[in-house]
C-alpha cells in the first residue's frame, strides 16, 4: 500500500450510540506504528507495578534477603559481603533471567495464538520445548562434554523446527499443518528423552531433571545477558509485525488488498516466536504453559483485539517471576523447578479454556 494511502474509519452508524474512541498510535520512526489503546496502557502500568513489588519480595525474603531499606539506600553505597553475594551471585542474576525469559515466552504465545487464531496456540504445541529437551538430555547425559547443556537445548530446539518445516511441505505458511506435523515431533522428542533416561543412572538422571522440567535455580548474568540481548532484537521485530498482525487477523484475502502481505506476516511472526521461544527455553528449560496462559490473560484485561504483545510480554514475565517466588519462599520442603508448579496451574487454565471451547462449539 503506497505511503500515502489510509484506511478510512467507518462511519459510525445512526443509531445515536456514540463512537468508540479510537486508538491512539505510537510511530517509532517510519517504520514502526503501534495502536495504543488507554485501557491497554493502564493494565500495563499495573503489571508493570506487580512486576516491582515481586522482584523486591524476591530479593528481600526469606533469610538470605536483602532488607528493604538496603535495596532503597543510593546508588554507589557499600553493601555487606553476604548482601553483594545475593544480589550478584544469588537472586539478582536468577531475577533478571525470570524476567526476560518470561517476557519471551509471552512474546512467542502471543504471536502463535495471533497468526494461528488459536488460543491453545503455543510453542510447546509445535514441539519446541519437547525438541530442546530432547537436545538437552542427549548432550547432557550421552554425549557428555561435546557442548554445554544450553547449547544442547538450542541444537534440539533447532533440528525439531527444522523437522516441522520440512514435515509441512509449506514451511511456516500453513499453522494448521505446522500444528499437526509439532504434535507428532513433540511425541518422537518425549520418547527420545525417555529413552536415553531409561539408559542412564538414577543419578544422572536427577542431574538433569531439573531443566526437563524448567528451573531458572542457578543462573548467572551470562544467562541474563543472552536473554537480555534477545529480547533487545526481537522485541522490536515483534512491534514492527503487530500491525500487520492486526490487519492479517481480519482475514488473508483483506490483508493482501491492504498491502499487509499475509503468508509474509505469517512467516515473519512464526520464525521471531520460535527464535523468542527457543531464547528462553535453552537458558531456562522448556517451562510449561507460560506462553498459553500469558496471552490469553493479557487479552481478557485489555479486551483489546490483536496479539497486544507489550501486554503479553509483562504478563508471561509477571507468571514467571511469581511461580519463581512461589518455589523459592512456598512450604514446598525443597525448592521445586518452577516448571513443575506452572505445569500445575498452567493444566487447569487449559481445562478451563477447553471447556470454554466445547461449551461455544456446543451452542
Amino acid at each position: 500500500m503506497p505511503a500515502s494511502t489510509a484506511v478510512q474509519p467507518r462511519t459510525p452508524p445512526a443509531t445515536g450510540a456514540p463512537p468508540r474512541p479510537a486508538a491512539r498510535v505510537l510511530r517509532i520512526g517510519t517504520w514502526v506504528s503501534v495502536p495504543v489503546k488507554p485501557r491497554s496502557v493502564v493494565v500495563g502500568v499495573l503489571i508493570g507495578a506487580g512486576l516491582f513489588v515481586t522482584a523486591l519480595l524476591t530479593l528481600t525474603l526469606g533469610d538470605l534477603g536483602v532488607p528493604i531499606t538496603r535495596l532503597l539506600i543510593p546508588f554507589g553505597a557499600e553493601l555487606g559481603a553476604q548482601e553483594e553475594f545475593v544480589l550478584s551471585r544469588l537472586r539478582g542474576p536468577r531475577l533478571a533471567v525470570t524476567l526476560t525469559a518470561g517476557a519471551g515466552l509471552g512474546i512467542a504465545g502471543a504471536l502463535f495464538q495471533t497468526v494461528t487464531r488459536n488460543p491453545l496456540g503455543s510453542p510447546d504445541v509445535i514441539g519446541l520445548a519437547a525438541g530442546a529437551s530432547a537436545g538437552a538430555a542427549a548432550f547432557g547425559l550421552m554425549w557428555t562434554g561435546i557442548i554445554p547443556l544450553p547449547a544442547g537445548a538450542l541444537v534440539g530446539a533447532v533440528v525439531a523446527m527444522v523437522l516441522v518445516y520440512a514435515g509441512t511441505g509449506q514451511g511456516f505458511s500453513s499453522p494448521a499443518r505446522m500444528i499437526i506435523v509439532g504434535i507428532g515431533v513433540n511425541a518422537m522428542a518425549l520418547a527420545f528423552v525417555q529413552w536415553i533416561i531409561t539408559r542412564t543412572t538414577r543419578e544422572q538422571a536427577t542431574v538433569i531433571a531439573a531443566y526437563l522440567n524448567g528451573s531458572t535455580a542457578s543462573r548467572s548474568w551470562d544467562d541474563a545477558r543472552l536473554m537480555g540481548l534477545a529480547m533487545l532484537v526481537l522485541l522490536p521485530c515483534t512491534l514492527a509485525l503487530s500491525r500487520r498482525l492486526q490487519i492479517a487477523d481480519m482475514g488473508d484475502e483483506l490483508a493482501d488488498a491492504l498491502g499487509a502481505g499475509a503468508v509474509r506476516t505469517k512467516v515473519a511472526a512464526v520464525v521471531v516466536a520460535i527464535c523468542s521461544a527457543t531464547a528462553a527455553v535453552t537458558v531456562v528449560g522448556p517451562v510449561a504453559f507460560v506462553a498459553l496462559m500469558a496471552p490469553q490473560i493479557g487479552r481478557r484485561l485489555t479486551r483489546a483485539p490483536g496479539p497486544n504483545i507489550a501486554v503479553a510480554a509483562l504478563t508471561g514475565a509477571l507468571i514467571l517471576a511469581v511461580a519463581d517466588l512461589a518455589v523459592q519462599q512456598g512450604p514446598f520442603g525443597v525448592q521445586l523447578p518452577v516448571g513443575i508448579l506452572t505445569a500445575g496451574v498452567g493444566g487447569v487454565y487449559l481445562g478451563y479454556l477447553l471447556m470454554k471451547e466445547w461449551k461455544r462449539i456446543s451452542v
